[in-house]
């Protein structure tokens, strides 16, 4: 017999936190426009990451701003001062205007 689990897993082996540690859910919304214009911005841009990431480090320095996750520097992220230098070009009121409801846009 094998000393696994129910499916073939190790009952012996310890779990392994994430690297990051926990990320506290935003239940008060505090991060929702920044989150929704990252969203919009992806759809927009045909899901080309590269191309909303002044979205992202902005959807990041909110969460760390109110305590949602660890403060860390921005570069350490994955964000460098290239990012300052050449913002990607983005019709952000294009953007703004997706990430909102429909009845906000009356």
């Amino acid at each position: 017999m094998s000393a696994g689990g129910a499916f073939g897993g190790n009952r012996g082996a310890r779990p392994v936190p994430p690297e990051k540690g926990i990320f506290p859910l935003d239940h008060l919304r505090e991060c929702d426009q920044a989150k929704k214009e990252y969203v919009a911005c992806l759809k927009t841009s045909g899901f080309k990451s590269e191309k909303c990431r002044h979205l992202s480090k902005k959807y990041l320095e909110c969460r760390m701003e109110r305590n949602l996750m660890a403060r860390q520097d921005i570069s350490e992220l994955g964000f460098g001062k290239e990012l300052e230098i050449d913002p990607p070009n983005i019709d952000d009121e294009k953007i703004k205007n997706q990430s909102q409801p429909l009845a906000d846009k009356q």
